[in-house]
């Protein structure tokens, strides 16, 4: 399977380490509108993920990795890029501006066969998540959308409790802050997005209420959702405030965690009761990561707690979709 990425940003550049040392799944170009040599800077050095061992550069349209090298290109239109001359299998579009079904299938008149957005995009994108819908994919898919990070880690939550039974659930998205906000107070429409990021804990609006209704339409209108910004670069904490239909005890919720991230989530869901804090959940590769150690009940109202890596587990199942879509065709 080949492989092209459009938007070398901070999902973009990590992909691209990974695919790396992907078996199977070949990277063999990248876009970005940045100077290609600031572009191999910021491949090789990374202030979270560390140094790659090997030297990373540009010369003559190709970025090389040690005795690899593949094509980087420059272009701000997707109409103009060889996707068809290089054989191009999918475009993980990473670029955040190609995010509506005619955008994206530019990518596919430049020849690629297939899309992959890392964001959710517009509703007339089919919104799969990977563990939990991706059967849903045929070999007739030629672009969709895996969700976000934040829905990635709270629709397997949701679903698992909704065996119990959900009256309403509120959920707050403790996140690190990241490149759509602000290093030094700035103007933004959003007022709260243009205060210093490393500064204050920022409240910030999303769309995560409307993407879990997607998924599971009996949750609508009984999500409630907000992310609130904290002054850390990596990492995240999902908080959950649960009505349950019946009475239920901390032990069975832990229970039924416990259970699916040695079965049927094994490997998408993680389950923890040791005492973990942020930093310790860098380079998860999973979507969440239930800490059992803070499941309480009062009546029946649930407080439960997740981790993930909002960059790194969410990469790692970008790249699930790209060997279970190399399987099914």
């Amino acid at each position: 399977m080949r492989i092209a990425i459009n938007g070398m940003g901070r999902i973009g550049r990590l992909l691209a380490r990974k695919l790396l040392l992907s078996e199977g799944i070949e990277l063999v170009a990248v876009n970005d509108i940045m100077e290609p040599e600031n572009l191999a800077y910021l491949l090789r050095y990374d202030s979270i993920y560390g140094t790659l061992p090997e030297r990373v550069s540009y010369a003559d349209g190709r970025l090389s990795f040690g005795s690899r090298s593949i094509a980087a290109f420059r272009v701000d239109d997707p109409l103009k890029l060889p996707w068809a001359e290089l054989g191009v299998d999918v475009v993980l579009e990473c670029s955040g501006r190609f995010t509506k079904s005619e955008a994206a299938a530019m990518h596919l008149t430049a020849g690629a066969k297939r899309v992959l957005l890392s964001t959710t995009g517009s509703p007339d994108i089919p919104l799969l998540i990977y563990g939990f819908n991706q059967h849903a994919l045929t070999k007739e898919s030629k672009i969709i959308s895996p969700g976000g990070c934040m829905t990635n880690c709270s629709t397997h939550i949701l679903y698992l409790l909704n065996s119990i039974g959900i009256e309403s659930a509120q959920v707050n998205i403790l996140h690190s802050y990241t490149s759509r906000q602000e290093l030094v107070d700035a103007p933004h429409k959003q007022f709260r997005r243009g205060r210093a990021a490393a500064e204050s804990i920022i409240p910030v609006e999303i769309d995560l209420a409307q993407s879990l209704e997607r998924l599971m339409p009996g949750l609508k209108d009984r999500i409630g959702t907000v992310s609130t910004r904290v002054p850390v670069a990596n990492g995240a904490m999902a908080d959950f405030t649960v009505q349950l239909s019946r009475a239920a005890k901390a032990r069975e919720v832990n229970a039924l965690f416990a259970h699916a991230a040695r079965h049927e989530y094994d490997g998408v869901l993680d389950y923890t009761e040791e005492a973990i804090v942020s930093l310790d959940i860098k380079g998860d590769t999973h979507s969440c990561v239930v800490d059992g150690t803070l499941t309480s009940i009062v009546g029946r109202q649930l407080k439960l707690i997740a981790w993930f890596d909002n960059e790194y587990g969410y990469t790692s199942r970008i790249i699930d979709w790209l060997y279970y879509w190399k399987k099914l065709l």
